[in-house]
């Protein structure tokens, strides 16, 4: 297992932490920003990357008059997500007995 092989999706924290809180189900961007802690501008490039990659779906409506941004988890970006947890738990096994 080779440390530089983390997908570079995987390699920023607010990412992680997104679709890692899209697991439990669909979120507004209110609820993200929330969530993460991301201002408005680092949540919404993170959003857009993880879509081009086809890791989550957007969806833009109006309710009660109002916009709302909406997010979920595509299949792929949940296998993905899982793949990345898998990869480190096989770092942490092949060097779980050393000091990394």
């Amino acid at each position: 297992m080779d440390l530089n092989s983390i997908p570079d999706l995987f390699q920023s924290r607010l990412r992680i932490a997104v679709v890692a809180s899209l697991l439990t189900g669909e979120k507004n961007f209110r609820e993200l920003r929330e969530i993460t802690g991301a201002t408005d501008g680092n949540l919404s490039v993170s959003l857009s990357k993880l879509e081009e990659a086809g890791y989550i779906k957007i969806t833009k409506d109006f309710f009660n008059n109002k916009p709302r941004t909406r997010c979920s988890l595509t299949v792929k970006g949940k296998n993905a997500f899982v793949d990345y947890v898998n990869m480190l738990d096989d770092i942490i096994k092949q060097y779980g007995g050393q000091d990394i």
